[in-house]
């Protein structure tokens, strides 16, 4: 993408001047830094990335699941079409009784990088697609950012159904929700992970910390260790404006991490 072009779209995503400190590495030279010997998220202030830390196991959430929800439909066995439907006929919990619509994902099913949300907002419960207010048009412009749009990448939430009043989901709506996200994760097999916002992130990685201090650094999810970065939300994006510069910069990371895997 020619410079013209990037600061372009980062004039778009609101980001007055954004200049990079450090040019960025194109996909034909693989970072010095991704190739160097690992250094602990203690070292992280040295400017490099730590070493990828191991999030919680895609494997658990099957175990994490009551045995009645479980056996009542075994997800992590469904193809794409009886997944769908699963989740569109899905009334595990509460959440049912309130929303228009579920949220099952959109995008490449075979997407190389994989986008994880919170839970679907009013505009999401409306549309049943993720992302489509303005948060999503601030998501898509962030994906231009790094050369890409919504049909080339996979975007799905931890929660399939809206929590009344955009409320924070409570952690049985999640356990209820979490066997239809590792099957999607699972069909996809993604090269790499987004998490977009603190309740995703904090839910795959298994942590209470704030977006603050899981960012910058690399997870590795489950046992296929699926390289996972995080990022703020783009709603937070939109209420916190100076907060954007480090956004990109978590793009540029995951950018970095699918040109070098590609060129592996």
């Amino acid at each position: 993408m020619d410079e013209s072009r990037r600061y372009g779209y980062l004039s778009a995503m609101g980001i007055r001047v954004w200049v990079p400190r450090a040019p960025f590495v194109p996909a034909r030279t693989a970072p010095a830094r991704l190739s160097s010997p690992p250094i602990s998220v203690q070292d992280s202030s040295l400017g490099a990335d730590p070493a990828p830390e191991q999030a919680r196991p895609v494997e658990a959430a099957r175990e994490a699941m009551p045995s009645s929800s479980r056996d009542a439909t075994d997800v992590h066995s469904l193809a794409w079409p009886d997944l769908a439907d699963a989740v569109a006929t899905c009334r595990a919990c509460v959440l049912c009784e309130t929303r228009q619509q579920t949220v099952f994902g959109v995008g490449d099913r075979a997407a190389r990088l994989l986008l994880i949300g919170e839970a679907p907002g009013a505009d999401e419960d409306r549309a049943g697609e993720p992302f489509v207010g303005r948060a999503g048009q601030l998501l898509n412009r962030m994906l231009a950012g790094i050369g890409l749009n919504r049909d080339q990448v996979y975007i799905a939430n931890v929660l399939k159904c809206r929590p009344p009043g955009n409320r924070d989901p409570k952690p049985e709506e999640i356990q209820q929700c979490e066997g239809y996200l590792q099957r999607q994760i699972a069909l996809i097999r993604p090269r790499v992970i987004l998490c977009v916002g603190r309740v995703a992130a904090q839910h795959l990685i298994g942590t209470d910390a704030p977006v603050g201090r899981l960012r910058g650094r690399w997870f590795d999810l489950g046992g296929d260790q699926i390289p996972l970065r995080v990022t703020y939300h783009p709603a937070y994006l939109l209420r916190s404006p100076e907060q954007k510069a480090k956004a990109w910069a978590d793009l540029m990371a995951v950018a970095q991490r699918l040109a070098t895997l590609k060129a592996a």
